[in-house]
């Protein structure tokens, strides 16, 4: 498959990242060309840091590891589905999802 089709729009495509087990959306992050190659080629997540500006396996150091099950892209082509077998945590703050908290006081 060619990926350079994900990268019309910019050189990193968000990757929301969906554990099975549970459906919940665990985190958002961002891939590059060659992070979502080691992806597709290892079979777990690698993403680029904004804020490093360097490629990082998601869990290589926590070994809250996340096996990648399937990969979807959306309709736009533009955005990444990542559905995975997630092993420990996902947020670095130690919290199962990066997304536990709620705005107050708003209605849903």
């Amino acid at each position: 498959m060619d990926l350079e089709r994900f990268f019309q729009k910019g050189e990193l495509i968000p990757t929301i990242v969906q554990e099975e087990a549970t459906g919940q959306v665990l985190m958002l992050a961002y891939m590059n060309r060659e992070s979502l190659e080691k992806t597709l080629e290892t079979g777990y997540t690698w993403f680029y840091s904004r804020s490093r500006k360097e490629l990082w396996n998601k869990g290589a150091t926590s070994g809250h590891l996340q096996k990648v099950l399937r990969l979807y892209y959306d309709c736009d082509e533009d955005t990444l589905l990542a559905v995975v077998d997630q092993t420990g945590n996902a947020c670095h703050t130690g919290a199962h999802s990066c997304f536990y908290r709620a705005f107050e006081g708003r209605e849903g």
